[in-house]
């Protein structure tokens, strides 16, 4: 019995040296080869030892073999994956990023002080990352006509990209009629606009605009004249101008004309500036719907600061010998006169005045108070005017006693007044004396007026003056034709301005030709 049993420990030990054995009882059940094993070490210590050791070596092997074989994998595993780490985690920290936009922001602004833009406000404000971008934004803007001084006054225009916001913006404006002529001196003005969206900010306007019945081609010319426009709410200050203008006596269907010749009204505030100066020129003894119908006729005065010019200029007025009651009259004749640096004009007129037709200054205020207009009459004209007086045998006495009572004289057209001054020598045969009484003979059309009046009366074998004849209306002049006698008080009538003219209905749009209407006094 112990001889098989030792055979049969033998046994395994030789199928335990074999390689296939091995392998297969150590790599699919090494647990229960071990422990078999084990048992055996109890049996014969000294034998089972050997094989003990022989198989550990041969686990260790194994195992080691194993080991390599993972320790490789593990390792090709490891540089495939450093060599994947920069596409998954080879993005930039916030800290880098931030540092990044640092670097370039402080490129960008080197580049703007080289070309001489000072970039101190565009701190916060979004920037190119790039020179590169920020060179052809500078050269967009260097074409639309704006210099570095201009940028420099409006730096936040650098924000504005070129292609999402520059050019539509300008597209928009071309489309609608602003000429690209005015294009520099626009965004001059309110270089905010490249800023501004087409559908959500310039159409509202434009549509609140044409509401206001400007119509659609004077549109642009608005624009052009008061770009500001464009940046106002519908809702605010443009309401409520227009509104206040209305209800002022302001004739509806004039707004769109008012607007059109100066839409600087739009921009208004009624309780800083329309209210108190309208109530002003009430103040000084013009009609409340009397001011209505100048700002229709001259929208542009309401631009005259009331403390820093018109109450000045009235008191200047004042102080030149313009009698007080006769105020509103110079104001509504020439209402320009209270928004213009007066005093200087006036010293300038009282010394010509003084020195070629020795009118003092009682006689000055005189002037004034029937053409205002004369404060901006160029010397040439009134000298040519003097000598034409003179040349015609008036004394300079005489020449003085007409234009003190008809300054009008000064800036009649000068052919028209010599074939009148003809007439009236070889047709009609009178005196001097009747021009030095009645010098306003001048400013009536010889054709219109004089000529078939005069026929009428020489027909009648009439003897009138010049003022009975001519100083009336054409319905006046035929009931005169009636009388069997000439009405003395009549003949004493002196022409003047009056108020009541500015309060008549008006018959058609007053036209923007009419606000040139004084330049033949310049």
């Amino acid at each position: 019995m112990k001889v098989l049993t030792y055979t049969s420990i033998t046994k395994p030990g030789f199928l335990l040296s074999h390689p296939e054995l091995s392998t297969l009882s150590f790599h699919f059940t090494p647990f229960k080869s071990r422990t078999w094993i084990q048992i055996l070490d109890k049996k014969k210590n000294g034998l089972m030892t050997r094989i003990c050791c022989s198989v550990s070596e041969r686990m260790y092997a194994s195992l080691t073999s194993a080991d390599s074989s993972l320790m490789k994998s593990a390792a090709t595993h490891s540089n495939r994956k450093r060599e994947r780490t920069p596409s998954l985690y080879g993005r930039p920290s916030l800290l880098e990023m931030k540092n990044e936009r640092i670097a370039n922001r402080a490129r960008v602004y080197e580049f703007l002080r080289s070309v001489g833009i000072v970039p101190d406000e565009l701190d916060g404000l979004e920037l190119p990352v790039t020179v590169d971008v920020m060179r052809e934004r500078l050269d967009f803007l260097h074409k639309l006509g704006l210099t570095i001084e201009d940028i420099n006054n409006y730096p936040l225009v650098l924000g504005c990209s070129v292609k999402k916001n520059m050019i539509p913006v300008l597209d928009y404006l071309g489309k609608l009629g602003v000429r690209k002529s005015t294009f520099t001196e626009f965004l001059r003005r309110y270089p905010q606009v490249l800023h501004s969206s087409v559908v959500v900010d310039l159409q509202p306007v434009v549509r609140y605009l044409q509401g206001m019945d400007i119509k659609p081609n004077d549109i642009p010319r608005v624009l052009e004249k008061y770009p500001e426009v464009l940046g106002f709410k519908l809702e605010g200050t443009m309401s409520t101008s227009v509104a206040y203008l209305v209800g002022a006596g302001v004739a509806r269907r004039e707004i769109g004309g008012v607007l059109t010749r100066y839409p600087e009204i739009l921009g208004m505030r009624v309780g800083r500036v329309i209210k108190p100066f309208m109530e002003y020129l009430e103040s000084i003894g013009i009609p409340r719907l009397a001011v209505a119908r100048l700002i229709e006729r001259r929208p542009h005065i309401l631009g005259f600061v009331l403390e820093d010019r018109v109450k000045p200029n009235v008191d200047i007025l004042l102080e030149f010998g313009v009698r007080k009651e006769f105020l509103a009259s110079v104001v509504a004749q020439y209402p320009e006169i209270i928004g213009i640096e007066l005093k200087p004009k006036l010293l300038s007129q009282q010394c010509l005045f003084s020195s070629n037709i020795d009118v003092g200054p009682e006689d000055f205020g005189r002037v004034v108070e029937k053409m205002p207009q004369v404060v901006s009459l160029s010397q040439a004209p009134l000298l040519k005017h003097v000598d034409f007086l003179k040349d015609c045998g008036f004394s300079l006495q005489h020449v003085k006693k007409m234009v003190v009572s008809c300054p009008q004289l000064l800036a009649l057209n000068l052919d028209i007044m010599k074939m009148s001054f003809n007439y009236f020598q070889m047709e009609m045969g009178r005196d001097l004396d009747d021009l030095v009484a009645f010098p306003a003979f001048f400013t009536y059309g010889l054709d219109s007026t004089i000529r078939p009046r005069h026929q009428m009366v020489a027909k009648r074998g009439l003897k009138c003056s010049l003022a009975w004849l001519l100083n009336c209306s054409d319905e006046k002049f035929k009931e005169r034709m009636e009388y069997d006698s000439i009405d003395m008080e009549e003949m004493e009538m002196e022409a003047s301005f009056d108020m009541k003219t500015l309060l008549e209905p008006r018959e058609e749009s007053y036209s923007e030709d009419d606000e040139d209407s004084d330049d033949e006094y310049m």
